[in-house]
């Protein structure tokens, strides 16, 4: 989707607030009206205006991201200004297009060089509007599919019913889009926005990317040493625990932790043991009186 606003101001799609700003300031000071002399320059400055009010804007921003350049008709931005006419109002047409009553933030001043003064109607675009064809819901998604992901049957608002994909290392709070399963308008079709919530597991706790999980190991295990199977979100592994465990001490298992999408990186899972003291009554009559006799106060 073509998105000529940014190359208006000379930046990416990806740009941050500060690089739209920093390159903003810098067309501004060299198409000015009062410093650059040149024929089209009074044009240009206006289309860099209008194109940082908008970029700008976050809620702006967002909506052209969603729509592109299908906002002026599938024009690039600075034919779609210049085909208005050298009058033209350009606040009045974007505050129409965004639905919005504010100002240039200042901009109108330069209405005497040729900026925003002008009050001429523009037909259409007085009522000009982009419905907004997304849909928007919101799931809950089990622990163990947050961190491994997997498939996640829903149903839509609209009453469709199909299985999504969860990616490993969704977290609470998070948006999937669904391409074209939104609402229809004159052939174009929305998409489906779905927030995503993470239910809390009584297994496992997630601080950043680590999982922690309590573990139970029996006092002759803890005492002596062994072996036992531990069930992590992957798949079941045997742990070897060393003599003289003591509770709450840890396990590292490298790498079987929660997944981060950014950066591909996998934590770690720590196994906290809880060491399982047994029934004193149903010890035999021997070991018992041993054990209370023997054991260090």
């Amino acid at each position: 989707m073509a998105k000529s606003l940014y190359e208006t101001l000379g930046v990416s799609e990806n740009a941050t607030p500060e690089e739209i700003k920093k390159a903003y300031r810098k067309l501004a000071r060299k198409y000015h009206p009062d410093i650059n002399k040149e024929p089209d320059a009074q044009e240009k400055f206006k289309e860099i205006n209008a194109a940082y009010e908008v970029l700008s804007d976050p809620e702006k921003r967002a909506k052209y991201d969603r729509f592109g350049d299908q906002m002026f008709g599938g024009q690039n931005f600075s034919d779609f200004a210049r085909s208005q006419g050298a009058d033209v109002d350009l606040e009045e047409i974007l505050r129409a297009m965004f639905g919005e009553g504010g100002g240039f933030g200042g901009f109108g001043g330069f209405g005497g060089a040729g900026g925003f003064g002008g009050t001429r109607s523009h037909g259409g675009f007085g009522g000009f509007h982009t419905p907004d064809l997304d849909i928007r819901m919101r799931i809950t998604v089990p622990f163990i599919v947050s961190v491994i992901g997997g498939k996640h049957h829903i149903t839509t608002p609209e009453g469709e019913s199909f299985d999504i994909k969860i990616p490993a290392g969704i977290k609470t709070g998070e948006t999937l889009r669904v391409r074209g399963k939104g609402k229809s308008y004159q052939g174009r079709r929305g998409d489906l926005l779905i927030t995503v919530d993470v239910a809390p597991s009584s297994e496992y706790e997630r601080k950043g990317i680590d999982l922690y999980k309590t573990i139970d190991i029996p006092l002759k295990t803890a005492l002596f040493g062994g072996k036992i199977k531990v069930a992590t979100p992957e798949k079941e592994v045997t742990l070897k625990v060393p003599q003289n465990t003591k509770n709450g001490q840890k396990f590292r298992l490298k790498g079987k932790g929660f997944p981060d999408r950014r950066t591909g990186a996998k934590g770690d899972l720590y196994l906290v043991a809880n060491v399982v003291l047994p029934d004193v009554e149903s010890l035999p009559e021997d070991l018992r009186k041993a054990c209370e006799e023997k054991l260090p106060a």
